[in-house]
């Protein structure tokens, strides 16, 4: 029997978000049995919890964002990542903004900190999802495929498959919760350099950074290209270096660091469903969208099979 478990204290993390550049202060706190996870904004006069679900999912262009209208919170995944890799059940995450910091890009900044204050059990038992059947699920718009196996734990494997050769097809695999800390939480979000640039232009991306991306280049740049993105990231022409299409301030971490990270991002979206899901993800081509989708399906399967 597996029983609940929440934080031994609350934590605090602080940084800009990366979509409105704006300062935002987290506070994750322990929360009672049953509970689950959900987000809170305290800026509000009207302040609403939000339960952490794929359902309740309003947006998924740059990411997942909770809530609609004023009561959105953006950004979730790389916390709710942290959260299912450190198999928290319960927990109420507060916010003076609306949307979650980006820190380094990956969740292992909330994963040290979950390390730290400690994980306690709690007295009820875990409602865990055991599936009775292998699934198969196509998200048409991207092309994307999951499958799921029944099994005994919670496991993924990861393809992706992009056309530009500086990233090409990739795969990871997380074979049990043990290897999240290390192989999966440091692994940074990524984009190509010739997507960056317009949403920076259009101040869509504020909080971006070099030390919060990886940005793949898919071509040699000119020295007017590369004064143009000093002036932009507002920093030296010294300071940027292309190794291996990679245009950063940092070494790449792993050579499939872009899997891993989209394998990061699933286990926090699929985390959405609101259970602990015993079973073999095998995905391909994975994205928010499309992890919603996924996600939301879950949910319908789980409440017309009553497990």
């Amino acid at each position: 029997m597996e029983y609940q478990q929440t934080i031994n204290k609350e934590f605090r993390l602080t940084g800009p978000g990366l979509h409105t550049g704006r300062t935002v202060t987290v506070t994750v706190k322990p929360a009672p049995e049953n509970f689950g996870i959900a987000f809170r904004r305290i800026d509000r006069i009207n302040i609403v919890t939000q339960p952490a679900l794929a359902d309740r999912v309003g947006e998924t262009s740059r990411g997942t964002t909770i809530g609609s209208g004023r009561q959105t919170i953006a950004t979730v995944e790389h916390l709710m990542s942290a959260l299912h890799g450190m198999c928290v059940d319960n927990a109420l995450v507060e916010l003076d903004g609306g949307e979650v910091p980006i820190l380094d890009g990956s969740s292992r900044p909330w994963m040290l900190q979950l390390v730290r204050v400690g994980v306690r059990q709690q007295r009820a038992e875990r409602h865990t999802i055991n599936f009775p059947e292998p699934l198969h699920f196509e998200f048409a718009k991207t092309g994307s495929v999951f499958d799921l196996e029944p099994a005994e734990k919670f496991s993924v494997h990861c393809e992706i498959d992009f056309a530009d050769s500086v990233i090409g097809r990739q795969t990871a695999d997380m074979n049990d919760f043990s290897e999240y800390a290390a192989s999966i939480s440091p692994c940074r979000t990524f984009v190509f350099l010739h997507e960056v640039e317009p949403l920076l232009h259009l101040n869509l991306i504020k909080g971006g950074s070099l030390d919060n991306a990886l940005v793949f280049v898919n071509k040699e740049l000119t020295s007017k290209q590369l004064k143009r993105l000093a002036k932009t990231f507002k920093k030296d022409v010294s300071h940027f270096k292309v190794h291996d299409g990679v245009l950063n301030t940092t070494d790449i971490y792993f050579p499939n660091e872009p899997a891993r990270h989209k394998l990061l991002d699933f286990v926090g979206d699929i985390r959405l469903v609101g259970y602990q899901l015993n079973a073999k993800f095998n995905i391909y081509k994975p994205g928010h969208k499309a992890n919603n989708a996924f996600a939301r399906y879950l949910m319908d399967y789980i409440k017309k099979n009553n497990l």
